[in-house]
This record gives C-alpha cells, sequence and structure tokens, in this order.
C-alpha cells in the first residue's frame, strides 16, 4: 500500500469516527455537518476504483466503530463465556458496515469521468447503499445518517420525506459545497453548491413554523420500569425481586388518577405462558381492573416466542402479539442446525436455541385507547416494518429490554430511533424498557415524560392523540428510492454522454 493511501484511509477513518459524533448520546450534529463537508476532498485523490474502495470503507470503518461500540456489551454480561468475542465482534460490525460505504465510492470512482460526476453520482450511490443496509437480509438501518437530526426540527422532515429521503438531502448539502472547497472554486460556484443546504434550511424553518398542534387523548398510561441489569435478570435469587418490584409499581397509588393501561417491558415475567397463570393473576390481582401489556415467552410446539401480551380488565389473556424481526445471533442464529454443533445459540432466548419469527406485524386491542402496533426491542429501528402495518393504529407500543446494551450508546440511539418512528407516522408511542429509556413521546417525537437510565420506577403519563396520516405515512420509502434510481442512473448516462462528445 502507498504511503499516500494509507495517510487518505486513517484522515477517512477519523472523518469517519467524527461523523459518528452527531449521534446520541452525544448529538454534535455540526461535527457531523464539518466531516461530511470533508469527503469529497478524501474520495478526488483517488486514482482508482481500488483507492475510492478504501477510502469509503475506512470513512465507513471509523464511523461504525464509534456509533455501534455499544455492541460489545451484550458480550459483557456473562463475561467467562463471551468477553473474548466482543472486540472481534466490533470489529466484524465495524469492517462489514465498511462495506456498504466502500461500494459506492468505488463505483463513483468508476463511472464518474470528472470530479463532479464522481460526487454527484456518490451522494447518489451511497444513499442507494444505505437503501440495502436497511433492507438486505435481515436489514441493519442502526445509525442511519438521518439519525443525526433526532433532537433537531429538521427531524419534522421525516413526516415528508422518511429517513433515506433525509439522508439524501443531507448528502446534497453538504457533498457539492464540500467539492467547491476541495477543489478551491470560487465564491460564486461554493454559493451555486449551497443552494440544496439553503433549501434544506428553508424546509427545517418551514416545518418548525407549520408543525400541527398535538391534543391530549385523556388517556393515562403507567411505564414500569423495573431496572433488571441483564447478569441478574435470570438469576434464581433475583427473579423473585424484580417481578415484586414490577408488582408494586403496578398496585402503587400514583399522584393522579388510576391509569388507563398499565405496560410492563419486554420479557418482564420470569415464565412462560403457558405456565404462567399464577403470575398472571397476581398481575391482574396489582393492576386491578386496569388493562396490562406485557413481555413474556411462550412456547408452541418446539417453537419458542419473543411475545407481548395483552390482560384485559378481568385478567384474562386478551391478545397476543409474537415478535417477527429477530436480531441475528441475539436471538436466533443464521444457519441454526449448523452452528448448534458448535454450541451456538441465541443470547436473548432463555428456552431452546433461539426464537422463532412471528407472521408479521399486526395490531392489538387495547380497549379504550383503541388499537396499538406492537414493537419488540428492535423492530423500532425499521421504518418499514412500522410501515408496515396492516391497519392504521391509534398509537405505537414499544417494549424492549435495552439491558443488552449496558449503559452507554446503545440505549440513547434505540430511544432516537423509536422517536423517529414516531414523527414518521403521526403517532404517539408508549416505550417501556426495562433498565430505561422508558418515555411517553408524542407524534411530533417530543418526550413528554420519562424515566432515566439505571433507574427503576413507574411514570404515569397522558397519551397524545395521533395525527392525521403523514405523507411518508401514506408512501414509505418507494418515492424517494424510485428517484434515487432514475436520478443516479440518469445523470450518469447524460454525464458520460457529455464526456463522449468532447
Amino acid at each position: 500500500m502507498r504511503p499516500r493511501t494509507g495517510r487518505r484511509m486513517l484522515l477517512a477513518a477519523v472523518a469517519g469516527a467524527a461523523a459518528a459524533l452527531g449521534l446520541a448520546p452525544w448529538g454534535l450534529w455540526p461535527v457531523t455537518l464539518a466531516a461530511l463537508l470533508a469527503v469529497p476532498a478524501l474520495l478526488l485523490p483517488a486514482t482508482s476504483a481500488r483507492q475510492a474502495a478504501l477510502t469509503g470503507w475506512s470513512l465507513g470503518a471509523g464511523y461504525f466503530a464509534v456509533s455501534l461500540s455499544w455492541i460489545v456489551e451484550p458480550f459483557l454480561v456473562d463475561p467467562d463465556r463471551y468477553a473474548w468475542m466482543a472486540p472481534f465482534a466490533l470489529i466484524l460490525i465495524a469492517a462489514g458496515g465498511g462495506l456498504f460505504w466502500a461500494a459506492p465510492f468505488a463505483a463513483a470512482q468508476a463511472l464518474g469521468r470528472s470530479a463532479a460526476a464522481r460526487v454527484w453520482l456518490l451522494i447518489g450511490l451511497w444513499s442507494l447503499a444505505e437503501f440495502a443496509r436497511a433492507y438486505l437480509l435481515t436489514g441493519f438501518p442502526w445509525a442511519a445518517l438521518a439519525q443525526i437530526w433526532a433532537d433537531t426540527d429538521a427531524a419534522l422532515l421525516l413526516a415528508w420525506i422518511g429517513p433515506h429521503g433525509l439522508a439524501l438531502w443531507t448528502l446534497l448539502a453538504l457533498l457539492p459545497p464540500g467539492l467547491a472547497l476541495a477543489r478551491r472554486a470560487g465564491a460564486r460556484a461554493l454559493l451555486a453548491a449551497s443552494v440544496p443546504g439553503m433549501l434544506l434550511a428553508v424546509a427545517v424553518g418551514a416545518a418548525a413554523w407549520a408543525k400541527p398542534q398535538v391534543r391530549a387523548s385523556g388517556a393515562i398510561v403507567r411505564l414500569i420500569q423495573p431496572n433488571a441489569p441483564q447478569h441478574q435478570k435470570w438469576d434464581p435469587d433475583w427473579i423473585p425481586v424484580f417481578f415484586r418490584r414490577q408488582l408494586d409499581f403496578t398496585a402503587a397509588k400514583g399522584p393522579g388518577p388510576r391509569p388507563d393501561l398499565i405496560v410492563w417491558p419486554e420479557s418482564a415475567v420470569p415464565v412462560l405462558l403457558n405456565d404462567a397463570q399464577p403470575a398472571l393473576d397476581a398481575i391482574a390481582q396489582a393492576a386491578g381492573c386496569v388493562p396490562v401489556v406485557l413481555g413474556i415467552q411462550r412456547v408452541d410446539g418446539a417453537r419458542v416466542y419473543n411475545s407481548l401480551v395483552v390482560l384485559d380488565a378481568s385478567g384474562t389473556v386478551g391478545d397476543v402479539y409474537d415478535k417477527h424481526h429477530l436480531v441475528p445471533f441475539g436471538e436466533y442464529v443464521p444457519l441454526g442446525d449448523l452452528a448448534a454443533r458448535f454450541g451456538l445459540s441465541g443470547f436473548a432466548a432463555q428456552h431452546g436455541d433461539g426464537y422463532s419469527a412471528g407472521p408479521g406485524p399486526r395490531l392489538v386491542e387495547l380497549g379504550a385507547l383503541g388499537r396499538a402496533l406492537p414493537l419488540i426491542c428492535y423492530e423500532a429501528v425499521f421504518p418499514q416494518d412500522v410501515n408496515g402495518a396492516p391497519d392504521r393504529p391509534a398509537l405505537l407500543l414499544q417494549i424492549t429490554n435495552d439491558a443488552w446494551f449496558g449503559l452507554r450508546a446503545g440505549p440513547y440511539q434505540h430511544l432516537a430511533q423509536a422517536r423517529m418512528r414516531a414523527i414518521e407516522q403521526g403517532l404517539p408511542m408508549v416505550r417501556v424498557a426495562n433498565t430505561g429509556i422508558s418515555a411517553m413521546i408524542d407524534p411530533l417525537g417530543r418526550i413528554r415524560g420519562a424515566l432515566p437510565l439505571g433507574q427503576a420506577g413507574y411514570l404515569d403519563a397522558p397519551l397524545a392523540a395521533a395525527l392525521p396520516p403523514t405523507p411518508y405515512a401514506r408512501s414509505g420509502d418507494g418515492p424517494v428510492f424510485l428517484l434515487l434510481l432514475i436520478a443516479t442512473f440518469a445523470y450518469w448516462g447524460a454525464s458520460g454522454r457529455r464526456n463522449g462528445e468532447k
């Protein structure tokens, strides 16, 4: 490897690591913008597709190494068995994520006939690569570029163009000015290149000015956060402690009227649903005729499911939802029969070798509150899963066990993505997490009440009313994907013809 290539890879990795600081919990989105502004200066010196690929890979590896650094946490729950895997997991996920960025850099270098063509093609191809990361195989859209805007008014644009549209507009706003700066173009060229960024600023201002009024639904929901650390959660000595804690929070007399719904987190009940009647009776007694939503595992023949159960006001199981979008290697192992020969099984499943997937998105009935779209843990990071609901719900309902993510960046990033789903759909979200952060989120993504990370407690919070369906809720990712596909290949064809005529 040439010294200049190695130096450029190092600079790209540093830029990628800096870009990750725009994500939660850091929220330093101006640093991300500065890092993206430098991308053309990193790309243009490349003289081959291979060099460009190495630059893109280094940028992505740096970005994912920082943004997904929490990936080591599940391996530290049982350190004697799994701690040795932690550094390899981080290296693999950073290197693998980098491949999704290497491909568009290489393709832009190979297809672009000029510096400008390479940068404009990179915008389209990079955006398409992020689509691929979100959809291919099981998909993994965590740390998508749009997530840097979660704490700003720019997030309101999610209701119109979704996360991929917002990421595309971000690249359009930054890479052309970065090209002008890298080429030391004049002020007029820089001004022209900055037009997409100016339009983005105008759109953000307009969205903030015109944001709809959010009304209260009149319902009160109690969020139960037991704060059971993962290394203690299934310890026989601690199981009754955490279960009793949840019962006490359920029965507690709050500062206001009794809630209309009580929600426990993912896998909150320490027995299988098949054997849980005594536990369910205790929950119903504590709830005092208030419906309860809870997370529990259940067995059906040889299959084990990670489930959400609705107990109606009489304490009877009224509805059951089985998680359908499972975490690879966490809840199931791909090629499980082969993996089982090497003693590998899903971390999260307490029965069998891993969970089975449920049939897909569906709504559950919550009585007077209407119907909810349940999302168990990781399902909230997929906008396409939320858009896949068979009908429009009254609210989004996420239960999760973020104890797996530790107390670092993971839980904050998970919460940020939940807030984005609420904005995209124009729906309130009830979010209940074992160790936090449990939150009541309104349809504009604002947190209207929350329990801090790493603390036990309960919160009675008013549920906001749903807004009308957003443009993104009606259309999904299809329009942005088609626009990207057509514009990218049209630009490639047009730029090729122009160069051929010279």
